[in-house]
């Protein structure tokens, strides 16, 4: 129980100063759960201010027991220390439980992995921060800590954190380097994909740097810079720009090109944040896999030839 004895705050801003290893928005949702009663009441409102004399006391449940199991699947380790993991995903690795995926996932390994990972960022998608489409690869932060969690999900709303990528589109761009500003939503008639929607209509915001690294004939290998983390932006950005990721069995006709490729030629290349204690920063290259180094080489001798 906590007595005030300052002048009056925000009920979950004045918590989280007392409690600095719980994140404002786990204080949040334990004052929305009813965890939290003030002057022996329940508060449901994280904006009620308290003032001197107010006792509040705090209940933090015990962790929601994890339905999943822990499962031994190697993991490509980037960078790892006491708050957080980078790994290289593979393709063909979906990043958490879903309808059709309820084992052999990210989450599963991670699990047997960091045994103390159930608490964070809820129970379905523990320390998940951002993800990646199951056939694309690169580089993916984990949380290890409610605290890193917090933090490293706010360099993302803040778009402090820089995620950069590789991809091989079809076609040729007529200019060198662009933005695309075109909002996404859910597609209205099929909801597995993704579309270009008006923001009226439900659509986000969503921002899309790219540049031109290398022309391989009717191909291209393009550098992208996420500005907005949206469900498949690259992939439905790029399509719509006329230019679709090879290989993507969604977005694009999806010809062969020669090479057995898994999914979509994409790849978090590179990943770049601040660390969520020292503040330092740590950036991490994430090495492009076999096909996609197959694919390119196949596309420069064509070009050569």
């Amino acid at each position: 129980m906590h007595c005030i004895n300052t002048k009056g705050d925000r009920l979950d801003r004045f918590l989280s100063q007392e409690l600095p290893d719980l994140s404002r928005s786990r204080i949040q949702q334990l004052i929305e759960q009813g965890n939290v009663q003030l002057n022996d009441k329940v508060c449901t409102s994280k904006k009620i201010n308290v003032k001197l004399g107010d006792r509040i006391t705090l209940e933090i449940p015990e962790a929601q027991p994890l339905e999943l199991l822990a499962e031994d699947i190697p993991l490509d380790i980037l960078y790892e220390d006491d708050q957080l993991l980078i790994l290289n995903k593979p393709a063909g690795l979906v990043v958490h439980p879903a309808p059709g995926h309820p084992d052999g996932t990210l989450v599963n390994a991670l699990l047997a992995h960091c045994p103390n990972l159930p608490g964070i960022g809820g129970v379905q998608r523990p320390g998940i921060v951002h993800r990646l489409d199951k056939d694309t690869t690169g580089a993916i932060a984990i949380a290890k800590t409610d605290i890193a969690h917090h933090h490293l999900q706010a360099q993302l709303k803040a778009k402090t954190a820089r995620r950069e990528y590789l991809g091989v589109v079809y076609g040729a761009p007529k200019t060198e380097s662009g933005t695309i500003d075109l909002p996404i939503g859910r597609h209205p008639q099929d909801r597995k994909k993704m579309a270009i929607i008006s923001v009226e209509q439900g659509g986000r915001s969503a921002v899309t740097h790219w540049q031109v690294l290398e022309r391989l004939g009717n191909f291209t290998l393009i550098h992208f810079q996420l500005e907005t983390g949206r469900t498949h932006q690259i992939r439905v950005h790029s399509s719509k720009m006329g230019h679709p990721i090879v290989g993507d069995r969604v977005y694009s006709s999806g010809h062969s090109v020669g090479v057995n490729l898994p999914g979509q030629a994409l790849h978090a290349w590179r990943l770049k944040l601040q660390h969520p204690l020292s503040g330092e920063l740590i950036e991490v290259t994430a090495t492009p896999p076999a096909h996609f180094t197959k694919l390119l080489e196949m596309l420069k001798r064509r070009t050569v030839l």
